[in-house]
């Protein structure tokens, strides 16, 4: 049997990118993958590779932003799969500026996707989670562990000039992961966080000016010249960026039974590259 066999997974933001990753590997593992992403191609991308491989898989088209989705996410986990395990807040992006030129549309932006969606999706997924472990323990006297991994950054722990905002979401995102492993921790859910350093999606790899990506109607620049990306990677001990693949590793790692008494913690997955 796999290892995260019949458990359910919810992965945000995972039609493309670090989330695509990290759906791909739980799925691997065995877990069934509730799928999101705004765009319906590329939900269904992810899907079908995951059921193309044996596994199982169903979409959840939508903005993570939107007051009414993490109701909708949590549905479309119980409609397919009857219950939740795992619950990954990882779904955002980067819209940059230093703080004299950030405007309350950038920061209401940025909070709202790194901070208030996490929060309404385990707000939402909170009866669920506690009606079967009490269940469980009522029968066995313990409750099956369950976990949530929240995406954060470097940027969130140590700050970084041009990022006042998303930084602020993901340093929140931290405080919402230390506070749930404390109300959580009776329900055996482990709450655990993992910081991305430099990893090589379309929010870096583009090339500066020339990529970006379009959120509710907005073209937002995304990349950075090769020449920063060469001043980044000097600065990581490993001496690179890393992959989608890797960054879902260390989301992978929390996921497995050998994690069950790490709670409350918060990984840094960076090559060793600290702001």
């Amino acid at each position: 049997m796999k290892v995260l066999q019949n458990k359910v997974a919810l992965v945000s933001g995972s039609g493309r990118g670090i989330g695509k990753a990290i759906a791909l590997k739980l799925a691997g593992a065995g877990a069934s993958v509730v799928v999101n992403d705004l765009d319906a191609v590329f939900a269904d991308e992810t899907a079908g590779e995951i059921e193309a491989a044996g596994g199982r898989a169903v979409t959840c088209i939508g903005d993570v932003t939107a007051p009414d989705f993490a109701q909708k996410f949590v549905n479309a986990a119980m409609d397919a799969f009857g219950t939740i395990d795992i619950v990954i807040n990882n779904a955002g992006y980067a819209w940059d500026a230093v703080i004299q030129k950030t405007s309350d549309e950038q920061w209401a932006a940025m909070i709202d996707v790194h901070l208030n969606a996490p929060f309404r999706i385990l707000r939402a997924a909170q009866p669920v989670i506690a009606e079967a472990a009490k269940a469980e323990i009522a029968a066995t006297g313990r409750a099956q562990r369950r976990t949530v991994v929240n995406i954060s950054s470097v940027a969130g722990l140590g700050g970084n000039a041009g990022q006042v905002a998303y930084a602020a979401g993901k340093m929140g995102v931290v405080g919402v992961t230390n506070t749930l492993m404390k109300e959580w921790g009776r329900y055996n859910v482990t709450v655990n966080a993992v910081a991305f350093g430099v990893i090589m999606t379309r929010m870096t790899a583009g090339e500066a000016g020339k990529s970006s990506i379009t959120m509710k109607g907005k073209e937002i620049k995304a990349g950075v010249s090769q020449e920063i990306l060469d001043a980044m990677e000097s600065g990581i001990p490993l001496g690179r960026a890393g992959t989608p693949e890797e960054a879902a590793g260390a989301v992978y790692l929390l996921c497995l039974p050998e994690a069950d008494y790490i709670t409350g913690q918060t990984i840094v997955a960076g090559g060793g590259w600290s702001l």
